[in-house]
């Protein structure tokens, strides 16, 4: 049995027959064209949106509107900026104030108390939800 050794290939070079062909690329562009249109939006945040898809835990208050109580969820990240977050997730969310708890570098948990200020169902049988950071707070995955 004979067993034959492939030269690596240099990992930015694509396989000859990988590059996409004109109906692909136009594909990809008529759906890159629907989602961000070229037209100007008049802005009304006060803070800069930066993407973040990134797992979310939510954790759920007490009466006292800081200490965690109840099932933590998560979520999926979709903006994140100095002032809030905004998220998917497949179920509405019964509580209005949550902990956010997102995992920083090391490993390390970083907690805000949200005010959740609205919710939309999508056309794709999810939510998108989104509010206001009040406070820093310990996250509750923090050892």
């Amino acid at each position: 049995m004979e067993t034959t050794t492939l030269e690596p290939q240099p990992a930015f070079l694509p396989e000859p027959n990988a590059l996409p062909n004109d109906d692909v690329s136009t594909q990809v562009w008529t759906l890159l064209t629907n989602l961000y249109p070229q037209h100007e939006m008049i802005e009304r945040r006060r803070d800069i949106r930066y993407p973040f898809p990134y797992l979310v835990h939510l954790a759920p208050v007490g009466d006292d509107g800081t200490t965690p109580e109840g099932e933590t969820i998560v979520v999926v990240g979709k903006h994140l900026s100095e002032g809030g977050l905004s998220f998917y997730h497949p179920k509405p969310l019964p509580h209005r104030r949550m902990i956010v708890s997102l995992q920083a570098l090391g490993g390390q948990w970083i907690g805000f108390l949200i005010d959740l200020k609205w919710c939309r169902f999508t056309k794709r049988g999810w939510y998108e939800s989104g509010g206001r950071f009040l406070d820093s707070v310990p996250s509750p995955l923090e050892p």
